[in-house]
Formats: structure tokens, C-alpha cells, sequence
């Protein structure tokens, strides 16, 4: 009975502390999906960095002009590194 009056008495200011430690502990949620935002930040940042398809088939172009100039066949080689040239200018279009 006792409790219940001392309950009733202190009412407001148990909800104030209530109230607080509630917005206490927000604030240090708030935090915490702060740095997962910076995580997924990050790692949107690594995925726009990996290289598409386009840039898998110019670069296999390329090492194949540089092959053929490796070698020492000619007429051939030289019709196929006109076509791998105008297929990088393509690709890069």
C-alpha cells in the first residue's frame, strides 16, 4: 500500500528517468547503424570497382593483339589486329 502511494507520489519524475535512459539508449543505437551504413558504403564503392564484362572482353582484345604482334606471321595477323582495333572502339563506345 505504501509502495503504491510512494509510486503515485513519484510519478512524473520516474517517467522523466524513464523517458531518458530510453533516449540514452537510441542515441547509441543510432550509432551503431551509423557505422553499418559506412560498411555498406564501402562495399557499394568495391562493387562499382570490379570489372563488368565489357571490360573482361576489351581486355582479352588486347591481349590478343599483343600476341599476334608477338609473333612473326604477317598478313593474317595484320587483318585480324584492324578487326581486334575496331572491335576495342566498338566495346568502347
Amino acid at each position: 500500500m505504501k509502495f503504491l502511494e510512494t509510486l503515485k507520489k513519484y510519478q512524473q519524475q520516474i517517467l522523466v528517468v524513464l523517458f531518458l535512459l530510453l533516449l540514452l539508449k537510441g542515441c547509441g543505437t543510432n550509432s551503431e547503424v551509423t557505422k553499418l551504413r559506412k560498411e555498406v558504403e564501402s562495399q557499394r564503392e568495391v562493387l562499382k570497382n570490379l570489372p563488368t564484362k565489357k571490360d573482361l572482353q576489351i581486355e582479352g582484345l588486347k591481349s590478343e593483339k599483343r600476341m599476334i604482334q608477338a609473333t612473326d606471321r604477317k598478313m593474317l595477323d595484320v587483318q585480324r589486329q584492324s578487326e581486334i582495333d575496331k572491335e576495342i572502339e566498338k566495346l568502347n563506345k
